[in-house]
């Protein structure tokens, strides 16, 4: 490990489990983000923060005003802007020891298998039933844990789906939901992606580092009230 890549993570090198070899870990990690909205804003700052070496994201939109109360790694000045590109302009100036794929594009049927076989992790930052059951389902085909996180109004929610045994998200809801709410309906306060994606970004870490997870765990967190379940599902 360079001489400044030390400096650079030392504060979570000393950290318990983590250590020079857990930093090696996250530096050689791969992890593929779908969606550079709200929640990947958040979960892209921490990983690229923490030093994931390789990371791919994905997202067919373009930066608008109205994104800018919680998509932090966007700004006035990218308005316009493929969301992937202002993010790599946010990446290039916070961390250039990180390989930054970006892919301009939909995730969908043409592209879900090629973009996640080769990864270690996959998060999803998607505001969108029909993409979430695709991410599922292609990472079941690949074997490969999917860090989920939802936001709502005042609500948050985090799982841990198909990592080292545990249930997929179609063996807990087997069917698509039939709703129409979105966070273009009720909105969202800014803070609230950044928290769930923090806690997605730290799930990432502890896969990585081989640390127990919210494997078998749905975490609701409900902002307004503060009050915190993690209910229990079959692994």
């Amino acid at each position: 490990m360079k001489d400044n890549t030390f400096e650079r993570y030392i504060r979570q090198i000393v950290v318990d489990n983590v250590g020079v070899s857990g930093q090696r870990k996250i530096l050689a990690s791969r992890v593929l983000i779908i969606g550079v909205g709200g929640l990947g804003s958040a979960v892209l700052q921490q990983l690229v923060g923490a030093g994931v070496g390789f990371i791919t994201i994905i997202d067919p939109d373009f930066v608008e005003l109205h994104n800018l109360n919680r998509q932090t790694i966007h700004s006035e000045k990218t308005i316009g802007w493929a969301k992937v590109n202002s993010a790599k302009r946010y990446v290039e100036d916070y961390n250039t020891g990180i390989s930054l794929t970006c892919v301009h594009a939909k995730f969908d049927v043409s592209n879900a298998s090629s973009l996640i076989e080769n990864m270690d992790i996959i998060v999803d930052c998607t505001d969108n039933f029909q993409t979430r059951y695709l991410i599922n389902d292609t990472c079941v085909d690949f074997n490969k844990p999917l860090v989920h996180g939802s936001i709502l109004g005042f609500e948050g929610q985090v799982t841990v789906f198909n990592y080292k045994g545990s249930a997929d998200m179609r063996a807990i809801f087997p069917e698509e939901p039939v709703s129409i709410l979105d966070c273009d309906m009720l909105g969202v306060l800014g803070p609230l992606p950044g928290m769930i994606g923090n806690i997605m970004a730290m799930e990432v870490l502890k896969i990585i580092l081989d640390l127990d997870t919210l494997r078998g765990k749905y975490l609701v967190l409900d902002a307004l009230t503060w009050d915190t379940s993690i209910l229990k599902y079959s692994q």
